[in-house]
């Protein structure tokens, strides 16, 4: 039996009211401790492209391509804006707490295992390792 690969495309609507959306996102994954990185780091991902991205526009959309693998668990999020210039990807915390930027993508890269930028800059994809239920020997 052959390898499964599970993908979905999903358009939302460019806001913040996201909970049902990343329900929606995270339903065929199984529970584990792990789940509420993912959710965490969806969530800063999906308001960066709402308020970064589409600038808030409510007349903008974000898309989300959900793919699942025997191994990973992949979410492609792209925006309508003018993309993240390559200089400001960066994974580190903002150097002043009082800074309006920098912290989501922190947490992004906080809670996923890979991290891809498209070369405009407007798609993130972030990708995090399923992992395997343990096996006891004797079961």
């Amino acid at each position: 039996m052959g390898k499964k690969f599970l993908w979905n495309d999903f358009v939302h609507p460019s806001t913040l009211q996201l909970s049902s959306f990343i329900e929606l996102l995270l339903e065929p994954i199984e529970i584990h401790e792990s789940i509420f990185k993912v959710q965490l780091g969806l969530h800063e991902a999906l308001v960066n492209a709402v308020k970064h991205g589409n600038e808030s526009d409510p007349n903008k959309s974000l898309r989300v391509r959900r793919i699942l693998t025997p191994n990973w668990v992949v979410f492609q999020i792209q925006d309508q804006g003018e993309g993240l210039p390559f200089g400001e990807r960066t994974n580190n915390l903002p150097e002043e707490p009082e800074e309006n930027s920098g912290r989501g993508l922190y947490i992004i890269h906080s809670c996923f295992d890979d991290i891809r930028w498209s070369f405009k800059g407007n798609r993130i994809q972030i990708a995090s390792r399923r992992i395997e239920k343990p096996t006891f020997l004797g079961n």
